[in-house]
């Protein structure tokens, strides 16, 4: 069956092969961010722990993942959305004195990907007429339980903290997760101090979009990995002039060094354009593993598509749970009582 879907996902980009054409000028800020190879070692870590299925472990952050760059972080909420099998965590990273929101890709890639060349909706946010974007991943965050638990930990957070910088991650679905949070809280929060590092993420929206974005969310790096597949879709037309999907800058592309000695990547920081054709868009997408591992780092455990979790009951004490079955996991890091449960106890549960 998973090699049927690769096989399906490579038809499909071979169908959607991209031609060379006129290029579309996407206005962008000229003072772009500046790549940070330890800031994305660091949240690379983050956007791989959010995948785990032990939510004991990953509320207490015990997990096999929790340490290293990562050591020291407070969970402050973990959403779980059972219905859209989607997760997020909210929390403090001391070492970088910031709010960490962190998303989990999709279940199954096949799902939005079959979808995605009809499902362009008018983005009404205020002052951003011709935006459009992609109806699935801007679903998934606006109009679910994700949205309100990450907004209601990000005030829980400010509260304990004060007013210190966030950074929003993810992998795949849950990079285009992650730039829609960012654009709401710098528009509809107000919220300046905003920073975006996401790995494999698609084309989330048309070139008014992106322009847009770019303005209000300056500080956004698009970690790309050799033949990704993801970041090539939705496919990019240039010769498009309104509702061809398009990348906001910018991109930092890993790709082979030609050493067979060496197995680090060269990391190579792309243009303001969001789609420069030297990095990414120089090579076809023809790559699932690639999409799978960034930096080394295995970002999903497990079987991918499964969306079962492991959870002690004793932490459903911490938790609220809407009628649906999606829950939140609290942790107040500034109270005594925390959860404090010994997770090899812990009794699976299988939500979807």
């Amino acid at each position: 069956m998973e090699q049927k879907s690769c096989l399906r996902v490579a038809i499909l980009i071979s169908l959607f092969a991209i031609s060379c054409g006129r290029e579309l000028k996407s206005a962008h800020k000229d003072n772009l961010p500046v790549y940070n190879h330890t800031l994305a070692m660091t949240l690379v870590e983050y956007a791989s722990a959010v995948y785990l299925k032990d939510l004991t472990k990953l509320v207490t952050w015990t997990c096999s993942r929790c340490g290293d760059l990562t050591e020291g972080f407070e969970m402050i909420e973990l959403i779980v959305d059972v219905e859209h099998c989607l997760q997020g965590f909210v929390g403090v990273a001391k070492n970088l004195n910031a709010i960490v929101i962190a998303f989990r890709g999709s279940a199954s890639i096949m799902n939005w990907i079959e979808d995605l060349y009809w499902k362009q909706l008018d983005l009404k946010y205020p002052g951003m007429p011709d935006a459009m974007v992609h109806h699935g991943f801007y679903s998934s965050y606006h109009e679910t339980t994700v949205r309100p638990g990450v907004l209601h930990a990000v005030k829980r957070a400010k509260e304990l903290y004060g007013d210190i910088n966030i950074m929003v991650t993810g992998h795949s679905m849950g990079g285009a997760m992650a730039a829609f949070c960012a654009l709401d809280l710098a528009v509809n929060q107000k919220i300046q101090n905003v920073q975006v590092m996401t790995f494999g993420q698609p084309r989330i929206g048309n070139t008014a979009f992106t322009s847009y974005y770019s303005q209000l969310v300056p500080n956004t790096i698009r970690v790309t990995n050799y033949h990704d597949m993801v970041p090539h879709l939705p496919p990019y037309y240039p010769h498009l002039t309104e509702k061809t999907y398009r990348h906001f800058p910018r991109e930092v592309w890993l790709h082979g060094n030609g050493s067979t000695t060496s197995s680090y990547p060269v990391e190579k920081v792309c243009d303001g354009s969001g789609e420069d054709p030297n990095c990414s868009r120089s090579v076809a997408g023809t790559s699932i593993f690639e999409h799978f591992t960034y930096y080394e780092v295995k970002i999903i455990s497990g079987t991918p598509g499964s969306c079962k979790i492991v959870m002690d009951p004793r932490v459903a004490d911490y938790s609220t749970q809407d009628l649906a079955g999606n829950f939140v996991l609290y942790r107040d890091p500034s109270a005594a009582s925390v959860v404090e449960v010994k997770t090899e106890s812990s009794t699976p549960s299988n939500f979807i």
